[in-house]
């Protein structure tokens, strides 16, 4: 007889909730430093998007563990203004390599009044 998966909360609730503890705070970590210390435009914006998605993991985790769909709820609008700032975020970039060439942060600090 084959043996069935259990439900998707039973299976998150395996996990500690230590676990999503660390690896939220690695990614947010993670998004910090490159947010700090890259000066190529496109690196710093996924680094922004990393740490958002750390945020979203969080609050995933913290949802299913309270038995609470609100944080899920949460999560669906930080995706949805997300992904408007990525396109309004890429399309400034883009226009901004058209005119000088570059992406570099440390050039662009440069051209401020």
């Amino acid at each position: 007889m084959m043996q069935q998966t259990p439900p998707i909360p039973e299976i998150i609730q395996a996990i500690p909730l230590q676990s999503y503890l660390i690896l939220s705070t690695a990614l947010f970590v993670i998004g910090i430093i490159g947010v700090l210390t890259r000066r190529n435009a496109i690196v710093i914006f996924m680094s922004i998007e990393l740490m958002l998605n750390a945020a979203n993991l969080l609050l995933i985790a913290f949802s299913s563990y309270k038995s609470d769909a609100s944080g899920q709820v949460f999560v669906f609008f930080i995706m949805a203004v997300a992904a408007a700032e990525v396109a309004v975020g890429l399309a400034i970039i883009v226009m901004i390599y058209r005119n000088t060439r570059t992406i570099d942060v440390g050039f662009l600090n440069k051209l401020k009044w």
